[in-house]
């Protein structure tokens, strides 16, 4: 799931970069989707399996990451175009939705490994992981915002200066404007 965030998050700012981030931050999501589908029914049957044993608030995550994540999916299939008025409302579900399952899916994964008590290592691990993926992800904010506020900043320089657009008439993101007579 961090991964398709990544995609998604920081490859739309590449205009050339469109629609491959689209399908790529899907296809990750399903497999993430599919992944942790398993696991949930491997928990259900797990836990099925050992009466008298129950982890609850492990559980309780694990069912409310199964139905934040279902409504994820769900909600590609109610995804308004771009240009429609609900668009802007979708993003911020689609957005808080999908940064509340993943800060859940890491909660619960720290939590089933402390039930599983591996060896240290294991632990140690996946935090480097989750860590490294945090600092990768801060790096590329850092650098889209660079990027972003650069492309601003020289669209209205250019405007302001010869009374166009842009460089060759663009709007910064590299597509065709009209100047205005």
């Amino acid at each position: 799931m961090p991964i398709g965030v990544t995609v998604a998050r920081y490859l739309k700012v590449f205009k050339s970069a469109d629609p491959a981030w689209f399908y790529l931050h899907i296809a990750c999501q399903c497999s993430a989707y599919i992944i942790g589908v398993s696991a949930w029914g491997i928990g259900l049957k797990l836990g099925a399996d050992s009466e008298g044993i129950t982890y609850g608030s492990h559980r309780r995550i694990g069912i409310a990451l199964f139905c934040l994540a279902t409504l994820q999916v769900f909600a590609l299939l109610l995804r308004p175009n771009k240009d429609h008025k609900y668009r802007f409302y979708w993003n911020i579900y689609h957005h808080a939705t999908g940064y509340t399952v993943i800060i859940l899916s890491v909660v619960n994964i720290i939590k089933g490994l402390d039930i599983l008590e591996p060896d240290d290592k294991w632990n140690t691990a996946y935090i480097v992981i989750i860590s490294t993926l945090g600092g990768i992800a801060l790096i590329l904010e850092a650098v889209t915002w660079v990027i972003v506020l650069r492309r601003k900043s020289s669209a209205g320089l250019n405007k302001s200066q010869n009374g166009t657009i842009g460089m060759n008439q663009t709007n910064g993101y590299g597509g065709r404007q009209h100047q205005q007579a």
